[in-house]
């Protein structure tokens, strides 16, 4: 996570917002609690393998934010009204443009639609945005996510319709 936040964002954001992007960026353990995170390793480097990337998705109001952001809501969502989360999307830098992240968006759309949502919605980086639109999700709206530090970091929230699972 900190490798991709810390390289990824570098082509589109001031270094400060680079730096500020790691007050609202990281890890919810949320996902983990409820099963709903995936990881992508490489295990062409070697027997224990490497992480490429992660990302889950989820049945809560949060839309996007670590662990350690402020303004998290654990409330669960209605499939038949509300849109799923993709959360904590991250791909290595060193595996950029081989499939991961569409591997693991597949993965959550596949899953969220599973469980009866009809809808996606994530909250896009600078650097994620051009993944997210060739996988056919569209900016609902840009908004900037305040820090600590004072310094606001570029968001795009983004939504995508889900095809019905096969029964």
């Amino acid at each position: 996570m900190n490798a991709s936040i810390g390289e990824l964002l570098k082509p589109f954001l001031a270094p400060d917002e680079v730096a500020a992007s790691f007050d609202i960026m990281g890890l919810d353990s949320q996902l983990i609690t409820d099963g709903t995170y995936f990881v992508v390793e490489d295990f062409s480097v070697g027997e224990r393998g490497a992480l490429a990337g992660c990302g889950g998705w989820s049945r809560r109001a949060t839309l996007f934010g670590g662990d350690h952001s402020a303004g998290r809501d654990a409330a669960l969502l209605d499939p038949a009204r509300d849109p799923a989360r993709v959360r904590a999307m991250y791909t290595h830098p060193d595996h950029v443009r081989k499939g991961v992240g569409r591997l693991i968006l597949d993965a959550c759309e596949a899953a969220a639609a599973g469980e009866g949502f009809t809808r996606c919605e994530l909250a896009g980086t600078m650097a994620g945005e051009p993944l997210y639109r060739a996988c056919g999700y569209h900016q609902i709206e840009r908004f900037s996510a305040p820090t600590s530090s004072g310094v606001e970091v570029p968001l795009v929230r983004m939504g995508k319709a889900l095809q019905a699972p096969f029964q």
